[in-house]
């Protein structure tokens, strides 16, 4: 049985990108809330809308936490934008994006968020206070270092919070 491919592109447009350019606290210049956790197939309408705003996007970089699947890049408007990734020094509810004009941040509301929360964080309501549709996740847009330059330090309880050497451990080359 003969199989037959149909590589023709829909005559829907694809949905608009639920965005808010509404400055946030802790330096977020907006708000994004895709409507999956496809990278690929969110990526690229965001970078382009922003790319409209802020110029071409060249980069992005986010925490791989959210997301079950980065790719190395995507394709926006016939030319790729690199995709990277970090645990360390990427907040995991944000997405930094990078042009010419430097570097932008954007808080992620997660899509699993309901419309009447969402709507609420991209007015650019309280982002820290908890969703009214019982979302048990806490969206924290600050930064590490916001938190550690605003709230006196590092957490009670973190290893940071405590004297070196407290621990009563030390390092093998230092034992004897």
């Amino acid at each position: 049985m003969p199989v037959t491919i149909d590589r023709t592109t829909s005559s829907r447009p694809a949905p608009p990108v639920r965005l808010s350019m509404t400055p946030g606290p802790g330096g977020l210049d907006g708000m994004w809330w895709p409507r999956s956790r496809v990278l690929t197939r969110e990526l690229p309408p965001l970078t382009a809308a922003l790319g409209d705003l802020w110029g071409r996007i060249t980069g992005v970089t986010l925490n791989p936490v959210h997301w079950p699947v980065i790719p190395r890049w995507v394709s926006v408007a016939g030319r790729t934008v690199p995709v990277g990734w970090s645990t360390e020094e990427q907040d995991p509810h944000r997405v930094t994006l990078f042009s010419a004009d430097g570097r932008r941040d954007v808080l992620v509301i997660p899509p699993e968020t309901g419309a009447e929360a969402a709507a609420q964080l991209m007015a650019g309501a309280d982002i820290d206070a908890p969703a009214r549709d019982g979302a048990a996740e806490r969206i924290d847009a600050r930064s590490r270092e916001e938190a550690w330059e605003t709230d006196g330090g590092a957490r009670p309880g973190s290893p940071l919070s405590r004297p070196m050497g407290s621990t009563g451990c030390l390092p093998a080359r230092q034992r004897r």
